[in-house]
């Protein structure tokens, strides 16, 4: 077969270049999740073994990682025994010294702090709710941190212990260690340390800087690589983890997971993995997506999921030090806030759920290795601000389920209609009802709302 194959490749006829790519392309390897429809034992591993190489197996949600000829995906998905399969799904993220606090649940507030009702106005030390997260663990499936990131956070804030990472699928990474060990904490990309901020607050340069949950304990979970992308299969093999670490080691304590990141996609593999997840009291929240009018990214779009669209304030970069010196109007006032023309609109069959602050958020982003601080926008800045709420609501009813959180989340939201705001510096801004799902968060009547 090798020499009839050559043989096509160096002809130079239109129908030998035809059987040629024909040939290359039923040999190109794939990644392929896979679901069963029935436990997984040894004689049904060795019989999907036939059409591939297997590399993971997800026993907890009947599912399987392997790499395959893409020619043998649709006869997988004819075996009696798979419920689903599908190629492995690409997601990504759209856009030492040690600190002497445990700590910044009374560092300096910010703008998008002030929006969410954490704090009381701008610049504030104080908090102007009862919780800080205290108890709560929040695992962040992302690229990681910094290597630096003693820089920005408390060490007593990072589960250094329980941080892990998982290498992604596609035959570029065949033979990969499915988990390398300390990747985590060797980012290069920031995207992780950025939303890490959201959460917990950051060390500005020294001065403490306030976040949505400034006491929880987070758990990094590296599922995207260097560039920020990564495959389905990896955040599957995540999601599992943290659901076990909360079924057993962590039993008893609440935990929420944050997932800045996103697809084309629902991968059936990434969906059992959230199915399950919520079935043993792990609450998923996920970004909406920077994919404006085109719809939603996946998983945010999974109904289970409780998902951000990117909100932000009509008044950012009129001043200089906008950023905690400005007052964002109490209650919230839709007419201080516009929803970015970036942010995924909600098309049928999906669920977007709330809009949260998601442009031009400040925190740790570093450019060749300094130490340095961006304004970011995304939905991937919005996404830890439900996460970081969820964490403060979970730290008052432990026992809160997925879709207690959501609901309550979604009816203390302030309705934002369709509508168009003035941006200072970029002029009218318009969107339509189906970006905003609920509303804006508030936090303060979300924990209020917390039975």
């Amino acid at each position: 077969m090798s020499r009839l194959r050559g043989y096509f490749c160096v002809s130079i006829t239109l129908i030998a270049i035809l059987v040629c790519s024909q040939l290359v392309a039923a040999q190109k390897t794939i990644g392929i999740n896979v679901v069963f429809n029935r436990n997984i034992n040894k004689t049904l591993l060795a019989d999907l073994g036939q059409h591939g190489n297997i590399h993971r197996v997800l026993y907890e949600i009947r599912g399987v990682y392997m790499l395959a000829p893409s020619s043998q995906l649709a006869v997988i998905r004819s075996l009696a025994y798979v419920a689903a399969a599908n190629q492995d799904q690409p997601r990504n993220t759209g856009p030492v010294q040690t600190l002497a606090v445990t700590d910044f649940s009374d560092g300096r507030s910010t703008w998008d702090m002030d929006a969410i009702n954490v704090t009381p106005g701008p610049g504030s030390g104080t908090r102007s709710v009862a919780y800080d997260g205290t108890g709560v663990y929040v695992a962040i499936l992302d690229t990681g941190l910094l290597q630096n990131w003693p820089l920005y956070f408390p060490s007593q804030r990072i589960a250094s212990h329980y941080a892990t990472t998982f290498a992604g699928g596609g035959a570029a990474d065949a033979g990969a260690t499915p988990q390398p060990p300390n990747k985590w904490e060797q980012d290069q990309n920031s995207h992780g340390t950025h939303v890490t901020s959201t959460i917990l607050g950051y060390s500005f340069f020294g001065t403490p800087i306030q976040g949505v949950a400034p006491k929880a304990t987070v758990i990094p979970v590296k599922v995207l690589n260097q560039n920020g992308r990564g495959w389905s299969s990896a955040i599957a093999q995540g999601i599992v983890y943290v659901t076990d670490l909360h079924r057993n080691q962590l039993a008893g304590s609440p935990m929420v997971v944050n997932m800045s990141l996103g697809g084309s996609g629902l991968d059936a593999l990434e969906k059992a993995a959230i199915d399950y997840a919520i079935a043993h009291g792990v609450i998923i929240c996920a970004s909406a997506g920077n994919s404006g009018t085109n719809g939603m990214g996946y998983p945010g779009a999974y109904a289970p999921v409780i998902s951000a669209a990117a909100s932000g304030f009509v008044e950012e970069f009129s001043t200089s030090n906008w950023w905690y010196a400005l007052d964002v109007p109490d209650p919230n006032d839709p007419s201080s806030y516009f929803i970015a023309t970036f942010s995924s609109r909600e098309k049928p069959g999906q669920d977007l759920d709330v809009a949260a602050p998601g442009v031009w958020t400040l925190g740790p982003y570093q450019v060749n290795g300094q130490q340095s601080y961006y304004y970011l926008s995304g939905t991937s800045m919005a996404s830890p601000h439900v996460t970081g709420t969820v964490a403060l609501m979970l730290q008052k009813n432990s026992g809160l389920s997925a879709s207690d959180a959501e609901s309550i989340i979604e009816n203390t939201a302030t309705k934002m209609p369709a509508g168009c705001n003035n941006v200072f510096d970029e002029g009218k801004v318009c969107w339509g009802s189906d970006a905003t799902g609920h509303g804006l968060l508030n936090a303060d009547l979300a924990i209020a709302a917390t039975p």
